[in-house]
């Protein structure tokens, strides 16, 4: 770990360790591509008759597994090392797949659904952390952010064709499916196992500490789990100068996915009639559009800045969500989509670099973890407040609201660029 905290060369970036990261970025949003965007709203909706309530609750509950807990899965992959933390979490999604698979009780579904997001809690965390300190905030950190963010949008995309060409090709069997998801989920524990262990670090007391466990091991776990929060504080409060609107960025950011997400394929079957092979083109549409840009884009926002990329992706992004909200012909669909996709190759790379550039080099993880729950926080409440403006509002209205909150991103984000207050902070 501390020869790969000291690895600062760009050719190097593709090791073993990014690799594995890499690989577990892909399977994650396989499988949570494949079950929030292709199965659970149909097999909760249709085949298990569940209101959409009941379904906006089971993602909710999903993402704020997934989030609420990133901040003390950093703290704990700072003590633990990649390994430890990730390993263990992915039990919780192997579980959540089996219940999954095997209930059809609504609590128990939306409890798999919860534990779901638990076991991908710390994924963002450690992969964050482990790109930084691999390449370091401010060299070619824009090309593994777009690298990274090509597994994300690979997997998310991969997900849902394969799994509508498996329903299709085993006559609509969710219990294929459902075998084909615990089998990623097994690979991903085995992944996980791969990965490097406890990480060298100057204060190895704490480390020591950290790993003893005693008789009264339990309480003594309680009272360093305490310690942790209190150091979290502490470093946001005397480390991280920044921007007081980074804040509301971070959640606005995500709540524009949470938004649309729960009725992207509702709106395409319902209101633009769209087939369910023609669906997945368009995600092909769209997604490619987003992975074959986003490593020209890095490697760009390493040379000129994230400024001008961030600028024009929200700006795009935010106009062509207003087109897509309007369009009825499949042809402009199509284009809008495509845009929308361009958009977010504009602004991903950009966006994680800038982040970068505003973390201490101390306690990186634990802070990454802090901005990745603020920012996963806009994909909980997003859900549910898609799902009642879809109900009272209209079926266009999370899509017009999503474009508002663009632009709202493009006005924080003109003010940030001009001032993100940061100052450099001794560890």
């Amino acid at each position: 770990m501390k020869q790969i905290g000291r690895e600062k060369n760009p050719r190097r970036l593709w090791s073993p360790f990014f690799a594995e990261l890499w690989v577990l970025v892909f399977l994650v949003e396989f499988m949570k591509g494949s079950l929030l965007v292709a199965i659970l709203p149909v097999y909760m909706g249709e085949t298990l008759g569940l209101s959409a309530g009941i379904i906006g609750l089971a993602f909710s509950l999903q993402y704020f597994g997934d989030n609420a807990f990133r901040a003390p899965a950093g703290w704990i992959a700072e003590r633990l090392g990649y390994r430890g933390t990730m390993s263990t979490a992915l039990l919780f999604t192997l579980v959540a797949v089996i219940m999954l698979s095997v209930l059809t009780e609504p609590v128990w579904l939306v409890v798999a659904c919860l534990l779901l997001g638990l076991g991908t809690s710390p994924l963002w965390p450690c992969v964050m952390t482990g790109t930084t300190e691999m390449s370091g905030p401010n060299n070619s950190n824009g090309a593994a952010m777009g690298t990274l963010e090509i597994a994300s949008m690979g997997g998310t995309g991969m997900g849902p064709l394969v799994m509508n060409f498996a329903m299709a090709h085993y006559g609509h069997s969710y219990g294929m499916v459902f075998m084909i998801l615990t089998g990623c989920s097994i690979l991903l524990l085995l992944v996980s196992l791969m990965l490097p262990g406890r990480k060298e670090s100057a204060d190895k007391g704490a480390l020591q500490r950290s790993a003893l466990v005693s008789s009264d091991g339990l309480a003594k776990q309680k009272l360093k789990l305490l310690g942790g929060i209190k150091e979290t504080i502490i470093t946001l409060k005397t480390k991280l100068d920044v921007n007081p609107l980074i804040y509301p960025a971070l959640f606005l950011q995500s709540f524009v996915i949470g938004l649309i997400s729960p009725v992207l394929t509702l709106y395409a079957r319902t209101d633009l009639g769209i087939s369910p092979n023609l669906y997945s083109v368009l995600l092909i549409a769209g997604g490619g559009v987003t992975v074959l840009a986003l490593i020209p884009c890095g490697k760009l926002v390493d040379r000129l800045g994230t400024e001008y990329f961030l600028h024009a992706g929200f700006l795009l992004a935010g106009i062509t969500l207003f087109f897509f909200s309007a369009v009825r012909s499949i042809p402009l669909v199509f284009v809008s989509v495509a845009l929308i996709g361009l958009g977010y190759a504009l602004i991903l790379p950009a966006w994680n670099t800038f982040l970068a550039k505003l973390i201490p080099e101390s306690e990186r993880a634990t802070i990454w973890g802090f901005f990745l729950t603020l920012q996963g926080s806009g994909m909980v409440i997003g859900p549910l407040v898609s799902g009642v403006l879809w109900d009272r509002a209209g079926h266009t209205a999370p899509f017009i609201i999503s474009g508002v909150v663009m632009l709202l991103m493009f006005g924080c984000h003109l003010a940030l660029a001009r001032n993100p207050r940061r100052k450099t902070a001794k560890a």
